[in-house]
């Protein structure tokens, strides 16, 4: 008896010090981006974003957590201070979902409830897949770009990309069981499609449909003088977009007990 109610104490102790290591939440603040469209304003908001996600703690110092988020993104020539873009007058909106997984370095011991800093500083760093459609508005109605073949690809680009997360951010134990975190994260993607602009102008003839033709090339839109001839340069030369998210978060974690059998 004394071996059996041994055995069932060290169980106890194991499940619930494991479960004051979960946290689950939500998120929401604000998105952005850089890329063809806006190339110098890493701060930029352009949209919305909001999730759910799960932390477990390692330690005082390490975490992974797991995350949902859908938000916008978009950009408009006719917004950018540079008479180039202005001319070049595209725009976009692209809705896009993200799961990530993403390792956090905090750089003080942090643990809600453990009586450990009730505040640090972390950075962190992950991986993730984002699916993404960018859309465009004209005449009164929006139309999906990717089917549109706007450059004249041979095939529509991919829908979904992976992308590589960083940035930093700030932890908060309000109370035992609720804590507040501050972050700014940027995710560089594997696509230069989040805003559907990426090479050339494609030749006017070689659209079947008038739609695809007239979203391909916008500039004479507001003075009837179109720049975008043929093989001429229609997007950057950087290779990968960037999104990034600017978000408030609430947890919740499950405590426990200290185990002192």
């Amino acid at each position: 008896m004394p071996r059996l109610l041994t055995i069932i104490l060290l169980f106890f102790c194991v499940t619930t010090a494991q479960a004051q290591k979960w946290e689950f939440g939500v998120l929401a603040g604000g998105s952005g981006y850089m890329g063809d469209l806006n190339q110098r304003n890493p701060l930029q908001v352009s949209g919305v974003a909001a999730g759910l996600f799960a932390r477990y703690n390692f330690s005082g110092y390490a975490a992974a957590r797991l995350s949902i988020t859908k938000a916008q993104i978009e950009g408009a020539d006719s917004t950018s201070r540079f008479k180039q873009q202005r001319d070049r007058n595209l725009s976009f909106f692209t809705p896009l979902t993200e799961v990530a997984l993403i390792g956090e370095l905090n750089f003080m011991k942090y643990l809600p409830g453990a009586g450990y800093n009730s505040f640090t500083p972390y950075i962190f760093l992950g991986l993730a897949s984002a699916n993404y459609n960018p859309q465009a508005n004209y005449n009164g109605q929006s139309y999906e770009l990717r089917p549109l073949r706007t450059e004249q690809q041979r095939v529509p680009y991919k829908n979904s990309t992976l992308a590589v997360p960083f940035g930093a951010g700030v932890k908060y134990n309000i109370l035992g069981k609720l804590s507040l975190t501050g972050e700014v994260g940027y995710r560089t993607a594997y696509t230069d499609r989040l805003d559907d602009v990426s090479g050339l102008y494609a030749s006017k003839s070689s659209f079947a449909n008038p739609i695809a033709r007239a979203l391909s090339d916008r500039s004479g839109e507001r003075n009837g003088i179109y720049i975008g001839d043929a093989g001429t340069q229609r997007g950057d030369t950087r290779k990968h977009d960037t999104y990034m998210f600017f978000q408030i978060s609430l947890s919740y974690t499950f405590l426990s007990q200290n185990c002192y059998y």
